[in-house]
């Protein structure tokens, strides 16, 4: 089994190799996916950071899960560890960022992954399957192309399936679960269907608002699960919120994703264009119009956007997620219509309240709270920054995605635990010398203040576990206090500070006259003393 160090360098050792690629990447999701050559370059480049502020997480984690736990006669250490083989589906959309976004994670923590293909948006990872070829032993990354319908199924069906990665719809999702013969034991992290709501209160600043509504509705033509997919306007000012709303909408260019100031690009969908058309007829046919100059112009994938006014729920595009470009908005008189819908809903991943006095809406914060993920006051939905978790409520989302929360859905924690006596210590002992990865690869015991900080850092001292004329710890200790070496690996600090901090911790060691033992990170050159 590698080693979690072999593991980060190996991903490291990715990177590297990915950014080689980075201008054939860019490239493809431009004449792909037709997304904006800046977006592209973003998505890349975004994906990169996620991978740096991963392993920067995973270290810490490593840190964390290098204490002992002495507890009601018991030595224990808990650690994550991989749970198995991971089946990913990315969207189209954002086929490099999201699907990365629980490749790398599993990948750290030891998991295998079958990483199947979207069907539009597959060429940013032909480009880099030789990367992996390159990198990572046979059997770690696998990838499968073809119709999803053909494709799942059979393999989900084997019941080797551990974790289960997907971004799409709903329905999709279940069908794929209900597969799998063992349903209970697959651990699933699902970005399913949004339908994110603005809701424009009287006060609200209209420039902003319309400002942050047209790019929160039609980035990237609106083919974003975050994107604003109903509008709640409060009558009292709904007139000029319109007036100004159609005109910037108007104004967005509509282009080639490589041509300057373009706005709006082709759709990659081949039905999207007719299934848009399709809600459009239906709500006109409900009393809707649309209310925009440019509405409903259409040039096979080259679609203009609508903008649809008075919208209500009889209407199909009040329940379905249009995932285009197409705008549905609704008058509202009384705060109810917004929780009306709210409570109908199956959607929960966010919502984006526009007004100059939030404190003056506390009931709609907290009904929100409860209907959502994330709450955006006077700002559009978005993902991010990426240490913030990204979920939703109801159908929108199972689990949560962050730097963090990601390495946890593709783990399970494992125990070792022992008596807390001197043939269980010195057991620990011998498996850390080996170097075992189930436990860790330095010696280090706690007392604690108190009971309720045992997993807190930033209470507690050490001392040795096993006495100092059999604990490695204590003579490398020793030999440090000499000018020899400062850690377990035998290796010499590299700066005065850790020294100095050595020095501090041999005083008061003899001066509280009781064994010591070094409080280190895992294979760093650091020594700390936490002192109260």
């Amino acid at each position: 089994v590698a080693s979690p160090e072999h593991r980060i360098a190996k991903v490291e050792e990715l990177v590297k190799e990915l950014k080689v690629v980075r201008d054939d990447v860019v490239k493809v999701l431009m004449w792909e996916i037709c997304k904006t050559a800046a977006d592209a370059a973003k998505e890349f480049d975004r994906t990169m950071d996620f991978i740096a502020g991963v392993i920067k997480e995973y270290k810490n984690m490593l840190r964390a899960d290098n204490q002992f736990i002495q507890l009601d006669g018991v030595l224990a250490q808990c650690k994550r560890g991989p749970l198995g083989v991971m089946l990913n589906l990315g969207p189209f959309n954002y086929p490099f960022n999201e699907t990365y976004c629980t490749l790398i994670p599993a990948l750290l923590m030891g998991n295998s992954v079958v990483m199947k293909l979207p069907n539009v948006g597959c060429l940013a990872h032909i480009c880099t399957m030789e990367t992996y070829a390159k990198v990572f032993p046979p059997g770690v990354v696998n990838f499968i192309s073809g119709a999803g319908r053909t494709t799942m199924p059979p393999i989900m069906q084997t019941g080797k399936v551990d974790i289960f990665a997907f971004i799409g719809g709903s329905k999709a999702a279940d069908a794929l679960i209900k597969i799998h013969p063992e349903p209970h034991r697959l651990k699933s992290s699902l970005a399913l269907d949004a339908k994110n709501l603005g809701v424009v209160m009287p006060d609200a600043d209209l420039e902003s608002a319309v400002a942050e509504c047209v790019a929160g509705s039609l980035s990237y033509n609106g083919q974003r699960c975050t994107a604003l997919k109903l509008l709640f306007v409060h009558t009292s000012v709904a007139d000029a919120f319109l007036a100004d709303f159609c005109d910037k909408v108007d104004a967005m260019k509509l282009g080639l994703p490589w041509e300057s100031g373009t706005k709006l690009t082709p759709l990659p969908e081949p039905n999207k264009p007719a299934y848009l058309r399709e809600l459009i007829d239906d709500a006109e046919a409900l009393g809707a119009k649309v209310v925009n100059k440019t509405g409903k112009q259409a040039n096979g994938p080259f679609v203009r956007p609508s903008v649809l006014y008075p919208v209500n729920s009889k209407m199909r595009v009040w329940h379905e997620e249009q995932f285009g470009p197409l705008v549905p908005i609704v008058p509202f008189t009384e705060i109810e219509d917004v929780y009306a819908y709210l409570a109908s809903s199956i959607f929960g991943q966010q919502a984006s309240v526009f007004t100059s006095e939030p404190s003056k809406y506390t009931e709609l914060f907290d009904v929100l709270a409860n209907s959502v993920g994330r709450i955006n006051i006077n700002a559009q939905c978005q993902r991010g920054p990426d240490y913030f978790p990204f979920t939703g409520r109801k159908s929108s989302a199972l689990g949560t995605l962050s730097i963090t929360e990601a390495l946890k859905t593709v783990s399970i924690e494992s125990v070792v635990a022992t008596k807390d006596n001197a043939k269980g210590k010195q057991g620990m002992l011998a498996l850390s010398s080996a170097q075992c990865n189930c436990v860790s690869t330095l010696i280090q015991a706690q007392d604690l203040w108190y009971d309720g900080c045992r997993r807190d850092v930033r209470h507690r001292h050490s001392r040795c576990i096993v006495g100092s004329d059999a604990c490695v710890a204590c003579e490398t200790w020793r030999e440090g206090r000499k000018g020899g070496r400062h850690d377990l690996f035998g290796r010499a600090p590299q700066r005065a500070h850790v020294r100095l901090r050595a020095f501090l911790f041999g005083w008061l060691a003899h001066r509280a006259k009781k064994r010591t033992v070094l409080s280190s990170w895992q294979k760093q050159e650091c020594l700390s003393l936490h002192v109260h």
